[in-house]
């Protein structure tokens, strides 16, 4: 670890609370809060700030202790800011005061130490974990492939093949393609030494047309309020497979078929193909994806799919 590091130091890091970083409490979609792991997430990484300027090359720092007061709830939207003060440098042992707020609003409080690691050491570490945990697990663990209703689910030579199935409603995602979704993560997640890659495609016309419109006509604000929460969760929970996934779009790709497609790591589509966040033009702007999208194509033409909710080309797309 470089030298200079002293008590009084700060790190900060400033979010804005997105449906991933929340919890519903009691169903009740009015009472979506940040969720108090998002908050200590939020300030050791603000600790993590403080420290990373004097990081060796091939150093990190890991939490080893936090303790944490919740205080005060920040609400979906919301920019909170972390904040991490150094209190004491031993070796290479640091510790912090945290503190995180919305505005001026105190969040919560606590205390936190983190230690400088070598990462060739903790690979070597994770290395024997891992052989050990092979060891154990036999492939294929996690349980047997699931039955859906609105998903077609194809594994063969580890390739897992996944179908939305739903060609009548141009594979629209309602509630049960939702739950089939869920369900098909949780169990990918579970078996990734039976599915090494997964393709991800359309049935009929269109890969997918987004939410199922006619379906939300008939729910309450509340429950459609709790099925986007469940969605954004969803995609973001594809990002995050250890799987390859490969998004086959040969069609429409609308509002939530849009971010499954971007939210895989590869797309190949066809030049029928066309992509778009038309949710303004029906009086809403996108509920989620749009920090995903703007990774993918940056902040203008983001919101130019957003703001305007047109639809772009495969060659648009390319581009």
């Amino acid at each position: 670890m470089k030298p200079g590091l002293q008590a009084g130091q700060t790190g900060e890091m400033t979010w804005v609370v997105d449906p991933t970083m929340t919890i519903t409490l009691g169903g009740q979609a009015a009472a979506t809060v940040f969720s108090t792991p998002s908050m200590i997430l939020l300030m050791e990484r603000a600790a993590r700030e403080a420290l990373r300027p004097y990081l060796e090359e091939g150093e990190e720092s890991v939490g080893a202790e936090v303790q944490v007061e919740h205080m005060a709830p920040a609400l979906l939207g919301e920019t909170v800011r972390g904040v991490a003060r150094v209190t004491a440098v031993d070796g290479r042992r640091v510790s912090f005061e945290l503190a995180a707020y919305a505005g001026e609003r105190e969040l919560g409080r606590g205390t936190h130490r983190r230690a400088v690691i070598r990462l060739e050491r903790l690979v070597q570490s994770l290395g024997q974990l891992s052989r050990e945990t092979a060891a154990s697990v036999s492939v294929g663990d996690g349980g047997e492939l699931p039955v859906f209703t609105t998903l077609r689910v194809e594994v063969e030579g580890r390739i897992a093949a996944v179908t939305l199935n739903r060609p009548r409603s141009l594979n629209a995602v309602d509630r049960q393609m939702t739950g089939d979704l869920e369900r098909l993560v949780a169990w990918l997640a579970a078996n990734a030494e039976q599915v090494r890659v997964v393709t991800v495609t359309g049935e009929g016309e269109a890969f997918s047309a987004g939410d199922d419109i006619k379906e939300l006509e008939g729910i309450s604000m509340e429950e459609a309020r709790a099925l986007s929460l469940r969605q954004a969760k969803v995609y973001l929970e594809f990002e995050r497979l250890p799987q390859p996934i490969l998004a086959a779009v040969n069609g429409l790709a609308l509002g939530g078929g849009c971010v499954l497609a971007y939210s895989c790591d590869l797309r190949v589509v066809s030049h029928a193909a066309r992509f778009g966040m038309p949710e303004i033009r029906l009086g809403w702007p996108p509920g989620y994806g749009v920090a995903q999208l703007m990774a993918l194509v940056g902040k203008a033409r983001a919101l130019e799919l957003c703001l305007l909710g047109g639809t772009i080309s495969a060659a648009q797309a390319l581009e």
